[in-house]
């Protein structure tokens, strides 16, 4: 028999994994605008070093070979009468029997004054890369001779988001930096900037692992900002407001890691919506009033998920499970279920040698959680083969950090 068509609109970790759960039984085609996935979880170590690109960032054709459809494209159109979706690059359309939406969210600058001009978004191999480029432009221009006050006025750096994210940025940010400070002789220390709008640092994480993480970086002589507000953000420079009071910065970069927002092909599309344009979705991942369209990740609103899980990479990991396998059960006119999705464990990178894991109900700091956090994400990683390439390369190779060398150096 034919197999039926599965179209998939969107490469992250929803799509990615769905894509290759569906592959051996029905006909699978992925569309994506980016010829490559990127596993953003490491993302961080890419930026220090520690990993390399195609560890994080493997291109999808050496993922999927020949079982799976990729066309890297942009959806112009999606007309859910006919089941057809139309491509830029394409007169033909793409038709399909079920259709899965999972296109993940983009960098949300909130409307701040200057944020999307100047700011630096952090969630692609390119981001890390010029993030990377504007650190080392900056220390080349700092002179061993340069009074400790001054250096670290002219490598200031501000971190906008205390979430996993910005932390993981922020630390890794500083141990590069720092290293820097001492290879090349400078006096004083770099100045990272966290700037947070809630009361808390890793709002969304418990207690216990907060406690460590806010150790971490007073230890790294981070400069953490809490109920802080972004009001404005300059080429070289930031304003924001605590307490009624307004301060203006000077900065090498603003790296922005404060939320994600809906994909703009979402908020196209005319499909059932919550006040922030996520799509509503039942809770077997079908589109509300449309049975053949389902989605996940960040662009769909799930009923009943704990806010921990929100928007991260594991809620996309277990989504992706279930929506295989209801999209077998509809498509060969089966009942489709729905699934408790649970928090599967809290691990955070805290800089180039330490982190922390939460196992057990205990907090494991360290070089130990470094380590515990490399052979999880190890686990996650898309495919079998892919899986043990970076394993090997990891164990043979290590995952030593890459200093900030000057430019004409490698």
């Amino acid at each position: 028999m034919e197999k039926k068509k599965v179209l998939i609109v969107g490469g992250g970790f929803g799509g990615l994994f769905t894509a290759l759960d569906l592959a051996r039984d029905t006909e699978v085609t992925l569309i994506s605008d980016t010829d490559h996935f990127c596993f953003r979880p490491l993302l961080y170590e890419y930026l220090s070093g520690e990993v390399e690109a195609w560890h994080i960032a493997p291109d999808y054709k050496e993922l999927f070979g020949d079982e799976i459809n990729f066309v890297r494209d942009a959806v112009e159109t999606i007309d859910f009468e006919k089941r057809e979706v139309k491509v830029s690059s394409r007169n033909e359309t793409l038709d399909y029997d079920a259709l899965v939406l999972a296109v993940g969210g983009v960098t949300n600058f909130w409307n701040i004054k200057g944020a999307e001009e100047f700011a630096l978004p952090f969630r692609t191999i390119a981001d890390a890369d010029k993030l990377r480029g504007q650190m080392v432009k900056a220390l080349d221009k700092i002179s061993p001779t340069l009074a400790p006050q001054e250096a670290r006025e002219k490598l200031t750096f501000a971190v906008v988001g205390g979430g996993a994210s910005g932390v993981e940025l922020a630390t890794k940010m500083s141990d590069l930096l720092t290293d820097a400070f001492q290879r090349r002789g400078l006096k004083g220390e770099p100045h990272v900037l966290l700037l947070e709008m809630s009361d808390r640092i890793v709002p969304g994480m418990g207690e216990d692992i907060r406690e460590y993480v806010n150790k971490v970086l007073l230890e790294k002589h981070i400069d953490v900002n809490l109920q802080t507000k972004v009001l404005e953000v300059k080429p070289h420079g930031i304003v924001y407001e605590y307490n009624g009071e307004q301060t203006e910065i000077e900065t090498v970069t603003t790296v922005w890691t404060a939320g994600v927002k809906v994909n703009s092909l979402i908020e196209k599309l005319d499909l059932p919506k919550d006040k922030n344009d996520l799509l509503l979705v039942e809770p077997t991942l079908q589109v509300k009033d449309f049975e053949n369209v389902f989605a996940l990740g960040d662009i769909a609103k799930v009923q009943e998920v704990a806010p921990v899980l929100v928007g991260t990479a594991q809620l996309a990991f277990q989504e992706s499970d279930l929506l295989a396998n209801n999209i077998r059960a509809f498509l060969s006119g089966k009942n489709l279920k729905a699934k408790q999705f649970e928090e599967m464990g809290e691990a955070v990178s805290l800089g180039t040698s330490d982190g922390a894991v939460l196992v057990g109900g205990n907090v494991l700091g360290g070089v130990l959680a470094r380590d515990a956090r490399f052979a999880l994400y190890t686990s996650r990683l898309p495919t079998w083969h892919h899986r043990l390439k970076v394993g090997a390369s990891w164990f043979f190779g290590g995952t030593t950090p890459k200093p900030l060398q000057p430019l004409g150096i490698s």
